[in-house]
């Protein structure tokens, strides 16, 4: 199943970035990020309330609290310069520079979350990166 929801998260990613793309032509780019990011907040709070979530957000620790919190500037940090760099750029070069995201999240879980570098997700890594560089150059 995460499969699945891992493949369809990267249909809607790519949906958003050429939706993104013909929307932001001629608005602000920190304006359009707002609005995306009001639109997603709707959506998330409906689902909560959809499932009845709600409930459990008095259960959540302080280190949860911190990290979500933080979790969701540095999500704030990507959309503001994602948007900028997709309004000045193509999306055919931006897109692929932002999905160095996948290297640098690998190797980000190796340093802080301790998990494991295959030889499998190390030539994953190059690969990635040297398609990367193709596409941008």
């Amino acid at each position: 199943m995460w499969f699945v929801l891992a493949l369809l998260s990267a249909v809607f990613a790519a949906l958003t970035s050429i939706l993104a793309k013909i929307g932001i032509e001629s608005v602000n780019s920190h304006l359009a990020t707002a609005i995306r990011t009001a639109v997603v907040l709707l959506l998330a709070w409906g689902m909560v309330f959809l499932t009845h979530a709600q409930s459990g957000i008095h259960t959540i620790s302080p280190k949860s609290w911190l990290f979500l919190i933080l979790s969701g500037l540095a999500t704030g940090a990507s959309w503001l310069c994602y948007y900028k760099a997709l309004q000045i750029g193509q999306a055919s070069r931006v897109v692929p520079v932002d999905k160095l995201s996948v290297v640098i999240t690998l190797v980000l879980a190796f340093v802080f979350l301790h998990e494991q570098v295959t030889a499998k997700s190390a030539i994953g890594c190059l690969l990635i990166g040297a398609g990367t560089l193709l596409m941008v150059i």
